[in-house]
């Protein structure tokens, strides 16, 4: 019987081809988007995910309260001291700290401005933190105060209209270094354009002595406990009351669950604008399928009076525009798994391939039952009206 009802339907749509297409248009438009952004929210949130999982679950992190980054006059450096605070405490391995600030880069008479990181050469810790290799050329070395190792973007002969080389000479705020290698892609534009420089360069060229941006600790054992251990003793050295603390130490989980946290809030708002073309779409099935009950009236009063019961006509309205809602939500999934293939591509030409997109199988199925469910809703009222039609008062319809 079922069956008889989607062959009667899908007769009855491919009767009104131009209609059902126009119908559908809401249908296809909305899942569509629907799709394309749940599938590159997930795809950004595992990339996340597997950034988190290469620097492992065994660090902390340590910055100013304030914009991440550079320190401003507003925020409160980490210094030397509470670097060696963190290394006294029990339960961490090792520590390292980072000096980030912003640097112009002049090169072929071209001026970019970009983030500048200084580091203490050949340090195990950092050199785990950011295991990323050199694509060209070598690290930076203990003593190599003269030299600058830069991320992927510089690579880009566009950048500076001219490709830089290994053993280029650059300036970094109007004082010369010699290029010694480059980065492999981090994934996104902004780190791709940052320069290397060691710590203690960093230091004489911003006239910041002993002060970090950005600090990193190794523990063994319990993060979040050792985490807190570390807070205490910050927060005593630098005499701070409990809540007025001027700085963060966070977790890869928190910061994960952060990440997650945000990307979240992001697609339900994003799709929740999308899921105004389905309202639109069901609006579209409810007035094609009360035009198609008026239309065939008549045909409705000659199935009852042959023997069609009320749930007959029922099920063949539900199961039309269930169809219409199905066949939409198909080309809704091709359209958004297109457009998403397009955005991952374009992004990554742009220098973020850290966006990517997933497509996992309970997202296509789900997708196209959701898209049947909102077409029967949409044509209930129109088939609940058709199935209490009077056959006599049916067959008498003109």
């Amino acid at each position: 019987m079922i069956g008889d009802y989607f062959r009667y339907g899908i007769s009855n749509l491919r009767q009104q081809k131009l209609r059902s297409w126009l119908t559908m248009m809401g249908i296809f438009i909305g899942m569509a988007a629907v799709v394309s952004l749940i599938s590159l929210g997930q795809g950004l949130e595992s990339s996340i995910n597997e950034q988190f999982e290469s620097i492992g679950v065994d660090k902390l992190f340590i910055q100013p309260k304030g914009i991440f980054g550079a320190p401003t006059t507003e925020v409160n450096p980490l210094t030397t001291k509470d670097l060696k605070v963190i290394e006294s405490t029990s339960g961490v391995v090792d520590a390292a700290g980072l000096s980030i600030e912003a640097a112009k880069v002049e090169f072929n008479d071209v001026v970019r401005y970009v983030t500048l990181i200084g580091f203490v050469a050949e340090d195990p810790l950092i050199e785990e933190v950011y295991s990323y290799d050199i694509v060209e050329g070598g690290k930076l070395l203990k003593g190599e105060k003269s030299k600058v190792v830069l991320g992927n973007a510089f690579l880009d002969e566009d950048l500076f209209e001219r490709q830089i080389r290994i053993r280029d000479k650059i300036l970094i705020n109007d004082i010369e270094y010699k290029v010694k290698g480059f980065y492999e892609t981090f994934g996104n534009a902004p780190d791709d354009q940052t320069v290397y420089l060691p710590y203690e360069v960093v230091e004489e060229l911003y006239d910041v002595p002993d002060e970090y941006g950005f600090l990193i600790a190794k523990v063994d054992g319990d993060a979040e406990a050792i985490g807190g251990k570390i807070e205490r003793k910050l927060r005593k050295s630098r005499d701070l009351e409990e809540g007025n603390e001027d700085f963060n130490v966070q977790t890869p989980k928190e910061l994960l669950e952060s990440f997650n946290a945000i990307l979240n809030i992001l697609q339900i708002f994003l799709v929740g604008i999308a899921a105004i073309s389905l309202v639109v779409g069901g609006i579209g099935i409810m007035n094609t399928m009360y035009t198609s009950v008026l239309e065939r009236t008549k045909e409705i009063g000659i199935m009852k009076s042959i023997g069609a019961t009320n749930n007959d006509i029922l099920g063949i309205f539900l199961v039309e525009s269930g169809i219409l809602g199905f066949i939409g939500g198909g080309i809704g999934v091709l359209l958004g798994v297109g457009f998403s293939k397009l955005v991952e591509v374009g992004a990554a030409n742009a220098g973020y391939s850290i966006i990517k997109i997933s497509f996992p199988l309970n997202l296509i199925v789900g997708t196209l039952v959701f898209a049947f469910i909102v077409g029967s809703l949409s044509g209930a009222v129109p088939a609940h009206k058709a199935s209490k039609l009077k056959p006599v008062d049916a067959l008498r319809y003109e």
